[in-house]
């Protein structure tokens, strides 16, 4: 054989196990999307140069850009799968709020719950690298609860618990299916885990009150102390204090004392639901005290209040750090309410052998009047999910 040939065959060789290694480091990659608080049944006030614009089309017109993530190029930010095209994407994970609370002239849940079905689960064509379509994970939120269990102000139904069976029957995938007569939020705690590599997460009901609580260590101690948990619910980690339960019996929810009775704990810190950042200072305590008997719970994700956010959740006494991300909304996003170039989601990318998470905010509307316009990757964060 000639030196050509020779060389030939040598490029060629490294070419082919450079794209066996790069394949490898992609498929080591789990590419995770992370949304919430679709609210299909309310309307933003401006979209893509129209005016008045139901969630029913902002969430179809994000599910569209979401499916052309595979063939977009991963940032060059030092994160996971830095450089690669994305590829396979494994999971979406919604973090509530699926329906608007139906207070008039909102939508029922039931309505909103078909809406989210038809964009969600049927118009997604994202494939895992099993090859088979994108797993939806999917947690409910406060307006989710509020119509299954009634509000103080009027709605219309007064209750429509349409969101709350169908993530039930989705997530839990119990032997007899919960219908909407059956359904009783006492008992029926959308509560699960999933093992994703190696990487355990728990996805919990609105937020980590006591009750919670309980559920959640039953769950870890099915998982080795050094196995990186992750949280994913709705609410930020110091929660609100009107989605406790009203204190004063008989426990009822009025307009004067602001309680959603969404959360099974009752609130310490008074009678009357507070707006104050501090208000739920002895609630966080008990939240504190269970992160520090689990310090392999490395990182916590959560919708409620929305806005593209990586922080480090210090709790009211300064004693504690848990990585925490929270994501944007698209019909209620603090900043893309009035921005709609803001409007973002969430890609968390997870390197399982490293144990180590990326999340990247995915600008998803940069140019609205632009109908072929690309995602924009914005923020990104690294963390280490390994015991320190």
């Amino acid at each position: 054989m000639n030196k050509s040939k020779t060389w030939f065959f040598s490029a060629l060789a490294v070419l082919s196990l450079l794209t066996v290694q790069q394949s490898s480091a992609q498929s080591d990659i789990v590419h995770i999307i992370f949304t919430s608080d679709a609210h299909f049944g309310i309307t933003r006030a401006k979209f893509r140069g129209d005016s008045i614009v139901s969630g029913d089309k902002v969430n179809e017109a994000m599910v569209a850009q979401i499916n052309a993530l595979p063939g977009l190029t991963l940032p060059d930010d030092g994160g996971n799968g830095a450089n690669q095209k994305i590829g396979a994407v494994d999971y979406l994970v919604e973090g509530g709020d699926i329906a608007n609370r139906m207070e008039p002239p909102v939508q029922s849940a039931a309505v909103s719950w078909g809406q989210f079905e038809q964009h969600y689960m049927h118009q997604l064509q994202l494939k895992g690298h099993d090859g088979r379509p994108v797993k939806l994970l999917i947690v409910p939120g406060n307006h989710d609860i509020s119509n299954a269990i009634g509000y103080a102000k009027k709605m219309d139904p007064p209750t429509d618990p349409s969101s709350m069976v169908n993530i039930y029957n989705l997530m839990l995938n119990p032997a007899n299916p919960l219908t909407n007569p059956d359904y009783d939020y006492k008992k029926d705690k959308i509560n699960y885990s999933r093992s994703i590599k190696g990487i355990h997460f728990i996805f919990i009901t609105l937020w980590a009150d006591s009750a919670e609580r309980i559920w959640m260590q039953k769950d870890l101690d099915t998982v080795s102390a050094k196995t990186p948990v992750i949280i994913i619910t709705h609410d930020q980690p110091e929660c609100e204090s009107k989605h406790f339960t009203n204190p004063v019996p008989p426990y009822n929810m009025t307009v004067e004392n602001k309680f959603e009775n969404l959360a099974e704990e009752h609130y310490k810190e008074g009678t009357v639901a507070s707006k104050d950042d501090g208000a739920t200072v002895a609630e966080q305590r008990g939240f504190v005290k269970f992160l520090k008997a689990h310090p392999n719970i490395r990182a916590y994700f959560h919708g409620n209040s929305n806005w593209n956010e990586f922080y480090v959740y210090h709790g009211p006494d300064n004693d504690v750090n848990l990585n925490t991300f929270r994501v944007d909304s698209p019909m209620k996003g603090k900043y893309s309410s009035k921005d709609e170039t803001q409007l973002s989601f969430q890609l968390i990318s997870l390197n399982p052998k490293a144990q180590t998470l990326t999340v990247r905010e995915c600008l998803w509307n940069t140019e609205p009047s632009d109908p072929n316009q690309k995602i924009v990757f914005g923020k990104s964060a690294t963390v280490s999910l390994r015991m320190n």
